[in-house]
């Protein structure tokens, strides 16, 4: 890595990266299981409260193998045309896995370093997984690639996160062609865009489906289905409790 420049003024803090890092050091309380308001809750799960820990960065050491390859990644990437400070948000340990929360216009690139730098060799994305988060403003949806290293027999995550306001990220297809029906599937179930993708269409909901029913403000019911014209009745109308 090279020495900064004695002459380079410091770079001024964007205040609105540093609200969004305050925001995600911040831990979060929800209330009821499923994240919809306003409705008729006959599920039991009303009162409950779900407690997410706060998104922290992990400090170095990291352990075990993860320590390199974060070295190694922070390395390659000026090669791509881009740094690793601009390019990775966060990087966190947890549960045994090392993630790397990536700034979504970067993603291609860092995908690309992770598969082709012989030292890290990642050949093969397992899946996309979606989440969506009603209490993260700016980032509900999130998209998850797990990869796996068949050189090395290691593994990490790229976590990418987008507004629904613009839910829109870069298709891994071209760099990992087995993202295929996988970004399709989260598109189908959340809504995430994935944008160069070559043929983003439903592949578990029927075509004409509306909506995406895994994302947490979508309604538990009152939608019609396609067997027979039957349609779910909304919660407070399935039963009661006195």
């Amino acid at each position: 890595m090279s020495e900064p420049d004695g002459n380079q003024q410091p770079a001024v803090p964007d205040p609105a990266v540093a609200a969004g890092q305050e925001r995600l050091t911040e831990p979060v309380v929800r209330t009821g299981m499923f994240g919809v308001a306003g409705t008729g809750d006959t599920s039991g799960y009303g009162g409950l409260q779900v407690r997410r820990p706060p998104r922290v960065p992990s400090p170095r050491p990291y352990g075990s193998y993860f320590d390199e390859v974060a070295d190694q990644l922070e390395a390659s990437l000026p090669t791509s045309g881009t740094s690793f400070g601009a390019a990775v948000e966060q990087v966190i340990v947890a549960s045994g896995d090392l993630t790397f929360f990536v700034r979504r216009e970067h993603l291609p690139a860092v995908a690309a370093r992770l598969r082709d730098d012989p030292a890290l060799r990642f050949e093969l994305c397992l899946g996309v997984s979606g989440v969506h988060y009603l209490d993260d403003p700016g980032a509900e949806l999130h998209a998850v690639y797990h990869l796996l290293s068949i050189t090395h027999n290691r593994r990490v995550r790229l976590e990418v996160t987008a507004p629904d306001a613009d839910p829109h990220v870069p298709s891994l297809v071209g760099v990992y062609p087995t993202c295929d029906f996988h970004e399709r599937e989260t598109w189908d179930f959340f809504g995430l865009v994935f944008d160069g993708h070559p043929a983003l269409t439903r592949i578990e909901m029927p075509d004409d489906w509306r909506g995406h029913p895994q994302r947490k403000d979508y309604p538990l019911g009152g939608i019609p289905v396609e067997y027979r014209g039957a349609t779910i009745p909304p919660p407070e109308e399935r039963r009661a409790y006195e």
